[in-house]
């Protein structure tokens, strides 16, 4: 299956919790920082709650 690759790109600061959990599921700690995954739907779903602060790197 493909990857997917997720880059934080705004901090986690002042945000509600369920959006800081959802970051540390993805593997997310600070800004900048890149992680691979498996493309799933979930991940999509994931992805797709905390848009404003991720960015989808090809």
């Amino acid at each position: 299956m493909a990857t997917i690759k997720i880059k934080q790109i705004k901090s986690k600061i002042g945000q509600p919790i369920d959006q800081k959990r959802t970051l540390q599921a993805l593997g997310l700690r600070k800004i900048s920082q890149v992680v691979e995954h498996e493309d799933t739907p979930s991940l999509r779903g994931m992805i797709r709650k905390v848009h404003h602060l991720v960015k989808v790197v090809e």
